[in-house]
């Protein structure tokens, strides 16, 4: 097992990466203060690793909730679920969620934690390469509205990430993909030698190998945990793990949540991004196109939707929530392995970016 630390004072948490974890008795016990555990799950997720956890916590009141599978049920009437079950089974203050399963997941039992009785300890056990490297790593927890994606939430961290590599073994091809997404991000905005590392490798990992999925998922983790001590709240550098994110928050929005898988919508995000850097003479053409043939080799898409206008895009990105006082702003390169966020856009060098970006 590998450990890492999320260092934020008294919310400081650690990560733990390994296989077979999830029959580690001890370090959840080690975490859990109270008898009563919550675990939310999914359909797809709970057939799979449900009883091995429940085993695992035998000697504590354990309820569950098995939420539907999918980005489009990410929303405040699913999440209410939640409450049914901890109030029904008379959960107190001392009580801890756990969520098993991909982002989904854990944003939303992330957020019940925030909420109930205003805030109980929460445990993340991610199921998918995505939520292992990305969502479960940072205390970010909400839910979806139809006019914006994650607009409804909190930033509340959890007691301990758990990320258990043999549970990826299960995952489907897609959803590997998916994660790789985020993997490449880092690369691109702050880790120029895990880009070439990633480049070597990236068929190691898309053959799912235990050593390279292992090394892929703490390096992640470690660029991660360092941006987000330093700024928790997203007041300045913790934006840049949005790279690609307004872009494909904007397509997942508009293609209707779960139709384009998270992952998939930041690759093609990341690619408008990289392309916008490049018009703005920040990267070569031949770091662009590394980028996009990374991407492909990874099997993510690289256009966005033909059917989406630049009108679209530009109404769809005026709500999220990187726009300050009005103002677009994007995470933008600045160099391979170097990432900013700026609001100095050139509208006709942005609509450019529309154009070469979108698929025929």
């Amino acid at each position: 097992m590998q450990l890492l630390q999320v260092e934020l004072a008294d919310r400081s948490y650690p990560i733990c990466i390994g296989d077979d974890l999830i029959s580690n008795a001890g370090l959840l016990k080690k975490t859990i203060q109270g008898r009563q555990v919550c675990i939310v799950t999914n359909s797809v997720v709970a057939p799979l690793y449900l009883e091995a956890l429940k085993k695992t916590l035998s000697d504590y009141q354990i309820d569950q909730v098995i939420l539907p599978d999918g980005e489009k049920y990410k929303t405040l009437d699913v999440w209410s679920k939640i409450f049914d079950t901890l109030l029904s089974a008379r959960h107190n203050r001392s009580t801890t969620v756990i969520a098993l399963g991909g982002g989904v997941v854990g944003d939303m039992a992330g957020f019940a934690a925030a909420s109930y009785q205003r805030g109980v300890d929460f445990i993340q056990i991610p199921t998918t390469l995505l939520s292992m490297v990305d969502s479960s790593v940072g205390g970010k927890t909400g839910v979806n509205h139809p006019m914006g994606k994650n607009m409804i939430g909190a930033f509340y961290q959890p007691k301990l990430v758990m990320a258990d590599i043999s549970l990826l073994k299960t995952l489907p091809a897609r959803e590997l993909s998916a994660g790789l997404a985020e993997i490449i991000k880092y690369g691109l905005i702050s880790d120029s030698d895990f880009f070439v590392w990633l480049e070597n490798n990236i068929d190691q990992l898309m053959q799912g190998n235990v050593e390279a999925l292992t090394y892929a998922v703490k390096r992640s983790c470690e660029n991660k945990a360092f941006v987000v001590g330093k700024d928790e709240r997203e007041s300045g550098l913790r934006a840049i793990l949005n790279l690609g994110h307004t872009f494909g928050h904007a397509i997942e929005t508009a293609q209707g949540y779960g139709n384009w898988l998270h992952g998939e919508a930041v690759a093609a995000g990341m690619v408008m991004a990289a392309d916008l850097s490049w018009r703005r003479g920040a990267i070569s053409e031949t770091d662009l196109q590394r980028i996009i043939q990374l991407l492909i080799r990874a099997k993510l898409p690289v256009k966005s939707p033909a059917n989406m206008t630049d009108e679209e895009f530009l109404s769809l990105m005026g709500v999220d929530k990187k726009v300050m006082d009005g103002r677009l702003r994007l995470v933008l390169l600045q160099a391979m392995g170097k990432a900013e966020v700026t609001s100095d856009i050139n509208l006709e060098q942005l609509r450019q970016t529309f154009a070469a970006c979108r698929a025929a």
